[in-house]
């Protein structure tokens, strides 16, 4: 423990003598529905803090619906007093933060190694999943895929506008994957990038998706898996925060135009062992075909994690690269679980099914306890799509439906932890209700 002080210490004293001129830190965490939640530090706490002394935060900040609001789970919220919760620190994240209009900085907190973690907080729910893996001797390597839409920073009675093309003006209102657009909003997308890049976050490809304003973010393989999920997280963060800095919205929302593509979160996962070995590879890839197995038959019990709010489930089927059934498949973009084309050192599988404002501390649990669970029951998987285009098994496409698959799933339920399942499917509940009390303008339209 003292040396874990020591060492963040001498980060905290390095990023003070580098950045002279922030006063605050922004510490942060990544609650239930995948917002940051936490509290602004003066820097010379945060010296205090990273030398032993206490940091507590209200252990129900992790239960806030989409909304910011709470609800009754239980006896969390309004029976328990509402108390606090230890968090630490998460070395190697204290970075300065470019896009406000003050010197700033953040880092990232978690109750996860804490003598009392909280059972339900996405980081920790993903650690003891790591955890149990690294006993097994199996140690995953992870990149995750981003996409998102540029909008206008102006919304239009609250609906999104097209992003300006920089160099016409003109609404980018075409759907393309043109290189060309990568030029017309470099200025935005290198700012993104650089930004990315100092907040340690090792991104790679850019690409200029389908949809029109729609741009792919690649980041490096890594393996850690935490540090894979955060760089996920702060990326979203520091992207809504560069494009409003150039004028524009970045959104990571799962579905904002009915007739163009969603966005999608896409996780490549391969599992190696100690020495290094492939474990999909092994026995002329069985292990593979039995991690794939695990995989499609728990991802109908994990949809309120891979599609975690109303307008997620919009994005399933309808357009291209969308899966609307549990499927798989080899280089074959149409599968839930793809498998791309490699050698037998990269053997891995790419998970295609979340959404882009999915959690990604839990998307990564949910497809690592699905591995798991394969490689435990070793079964053989459905017909790939390559074999039988029609194969598939259903998975829920409304929440309510969702909701009850995952809470009555008892590999789940041991996979992710019951009280986690618990928590977190009566808070995709009450959102999902809370969402519907609102009349919108189309009902009136259709029924008054």
């Amino acid at each position: 423990m003292k040396s874990h002080s020591s060492t963040l210490l001498a980060e905290v004293r390095s990023f003070r003598q580098n950045h002279p001129d922030v006063r605050y830190v922004d510490l942060i965490a990544l609650d239930i529905p995948g917002h940051f939640y936490g509290k602004r530090y003066p820097v010379e706490m945060l010296e205090k803090v990273a030398a032993g002394s206490p940091l507590k935060l209200p252990q129900n900040a992790v239960l806030l619906g989409a909304q910011g609001g709470l609800f009754k789970i239980g006896d969390y919220c309004f029976n328990d007093g509402d108390p606090d919760a230890n968090r630490r620190l998460v070395p190697g994240t204290l970075k300065p933060v470019s896009w406000e209009a003050q010197p700033l900085g953040q880092m990232l907190i978690t109750s996860d190694g804490t003598e009392a973690p909280i059972e339900f907080e996405p980081r920790e729910v993903l650690a003891k999943v790591l955890e149990r893996l690294q006993h097994k001797g199996i140690h995953p390597v992870v990149a995750f895929e981003l996409e998102f839409y540029l909008f206008d920073k102006k919304l239009d009675n609250g609906l999104p506008q097209f992003a300006r093309d920089p160099l016409s003006d003109d609404a980018d209102d075409q759907p393309n994957l043109h290189i060309e657009r990568l030029s017309r909003f470099s200025e935005v997308l290198d700012d993104m990038a650089q930004t990315a890049k100092a907040q340690g976050i090792d991104i790679t490809v850019i690409t200029a998706e389908i949809g029109p304003g729609q741009f792919e973010i690649n980041f490096g393989h890594c393996d850690d898996g935490l540090r894979a999920a955060d760089w996920a997280a702060l990326f979203c963060r520091s992207t809504r925060g560069v494009a409003l800095k150039h004028g524009y919205r970045a959104s990571f929302m799962a579905k904002p135009y009915m007739q163009f593509p969603g966005s999608g979160m896409h996780v490549h996962v391969s599992l190696y062992d100690a020495a290094g070995n492939n474990l999909l590879a092994a026995h002329q890839q069985q292990a593979l075909r039995h991690a794939v197995a695990g995989c499609l038959e728990l991802l109908p019990h994990c949809m309120p994690i891979f599609s975690p709010n109303h307008n997620a489930f919009r994005r399933l089927g309808g357009t291209v690269n969308a899966a609307t059934r549990a499927s798989w498949g080899f280089e074959d973009r149409d599968a839930c679980v793809r498998i791309p084309e490699s050698d037998p050192r990269n053997l891995r599988i790419e998970h295609r099914l979340a959404s882009a404002d999915a959690n990604p501390y839990l998307v990564l649990a949910a497809i690592l306890a699905g591995l798991e669970h394969g490689l435990e029951a070793k079964r053989e998987p459905i017909a790939p799509l390559n074999e039988d285009r029609s194969s598939g098994a259903d998975f829920p496409v409304e929440m309510l439906d969702a909701v009850r698959a995952m809470q009555q799933q008892p590999i789940v339920r041991d996979k992710l932890g019951a009280e986690f399942v618990d928590v977190y499917c009566e808070n995709k509940r009450q959102d999902h209700l809370a969402f519907q009390q609102e009349i919108n303008a189309r009902e009136y339209r259709w029924f008054l």
